[in-house]
């Protein structure tokens, strides 16, 4: 547990509440649908304790500043080192404009109101031990009608082997506003279980766009949850690259709440090794013509196994709303292994909806193609796999972070030697 004296009274409030909570809340299992498939059986919680208080942290590792320098011209950065604040930049003239964006014991930020209440309903006792144990929220509230050209970065850090850490990302786009986040989560080759929560609200006309990059290290679990909420007429767009951790897990919740709103959600992911890649979605309508599209497209590699699971609902009061949802995977090895199980839940006739999803080895077509113009086999496969991950980050939520995952995608298919050695014959579902 973490007892940071140094903290609001109402975020040690929260904190006493979410214990108390915990206590009573069992720990997931695959019996639920929503774990099903998972890993969560092997996970022995009381192997990790927990981080170091921010004050007895270091500075900024060398791989967050790289990852910084490398997103380019930012409107501000927080660096998160095992859940805590260690580092906090904003442009003047973005400050001027009213925004905050810091840890929630800078000076100027409402971190209360930002967060907003502690749900009535957690999605599970991570969410509530995220609440009960994370050092200190980070915030972006950006005002009413403001546009920030730039996007911010939050780049959480995980440094310490045997440890829990707890990054807490709460972010406010307010009517008719605009902005973008880049989330980066990374780590040294360390023994760690990490829970990141992210909530966004979206307000009414407003657009916000954020892209996280999960690239933790061989020996991490990761167990988080990325939850959208979008008023009337407002767009949310989200992208998420999933390449790393032993087990890495996160649940994408996006909730249409307004008339017009829409929510846009996309991912890539590719496993190697011993790696479990698991990814949750669940679009909500819960308001008339609202719109979302999801395309997730993963591969996986040597002995790597891949869960996507996606549920569309639709509420008796969304009357007109449109809703896409599709799963490509490519199976690489014959080893590896990919699951895919989209959903429908509707409560009203007058609306559209689509879901497909794909398990497939690389198309022997395309192959023959690259070969009959001299490619060599492993290059042609390489080069399919690159394209078919293409048509997501040519779409990217936030651009600045498509180089940086292309990069780590060509680095993963150059160490996986068995890329397109499943010669099987396409299957889906």
């Amino acid at each position: 547990m973490v007892d940071d004296p140094s903290g609001p009274a109402w975020l040690a409030r929260r904190r006493s509440q979410a214990r108390t909570r915990a206590a009573h809340l069992p720990l997931p299992t695959v019996e639920a649908e929503e774990w099903r498939y998972s890993r969560i059986a092997e996970l022995d919680v009381a192997r990790y304790g927990a981080a170091s208080s921010g004050a007895a942290v270091g500075g900024v590792p060398a791989a967050a500043s790289s990852m910084v320098a490398a997103l380019g011209d930012l409107a501000g950065v927080v660096v998160l080192v095992d859940g805590a604040v260690v580092h906090v930049e904003l442009g003047s003239d973005v400050s001027a404009s009213g925004v905050g964006f810091g840890s929630s014991h800078d000076d100027g930020i409402d971190a209360a109101d930002v967060l907003g209440d502690a749900p009535s309903h957690p999605v599970d006792l991570f969410d509530v031990w995220n609440d009960a144990q994370g050092p200190e929220p980070v915030v972006l509230d950006v005002p009413p009608g403001v546009t920030v050209e730039k996007p911010f970065a939050v780049v959480s850090y995980a440094s310490t082997t045997e440890t829990a850490t707890f990054p807490r990302l709460a972010v406010r786009v307010g009517d008719g506003a605009q902005a973008a986040l880049v989330e980066v989560h990374l780590s040294d080759d360390v023994d760690a279980l990490v829970v990141p929560v992210t909530t966004i609200r979206v307000g009414a006309a407003a657009r916000f766009r954020h892209g996280v990059l999960q690239d933790l290290g061989r020996r991490v679990w990761q167990v988080g949850s990325l939850s959208g909420s979008v008023d009337r007429d407002g767009h949310l767009q989200v992208g998420v690259a999933a390449l790393g951790g032993d087990y890495a897990r996160l649940r994408l919740d996006c909730r249409l709440e307004g008339r017009g709103a829409t929510g846009d959600l996309s991912s890539v992911y590719l496993g190697d090794g011993d790696q479990m890649l698991d990814l949750r979605t669940f679009q909500t309508h819960a308001a008339p013509d609202t719109t979302s599209h999801l395309l997730f497209k993963g591969g996986v590699a040597g002995r790597s196994h891949s869960v996507y699971t996606g549920l569309i609902r639709i509420a008796a009061g969304a009357r007109g709303a449109h809703a896409e949802q599709t799963n490509r995977n490519l199976k690489l090895s014959e080893e590896a292994w990919a699951e895919s199980v989209p959903n429908l839940e509707i409560e009203n006739n007058d609306v559209r909806c689509s879901h497909a999803s794909t398990v497939g080895p690389v198309d022997p077509d395309q192959r023959f193609y690259l070969e009959s113009r001299g490619v060599p086999t492993d290059v042609a496969d390489r080069l399919i796999v690159r394209g078919f991950f293409d048509e997501v980050l040519d779409d990217f939520a936030t651009p600045v972070l498509s180089a940086e995952i292309a990069g780590r995608l060509d680095a993963t298919l150059a160490r996986s030697a068995d890329v397109g050695v499943d010669r099987s014959s396409e299957g889906g579902s």
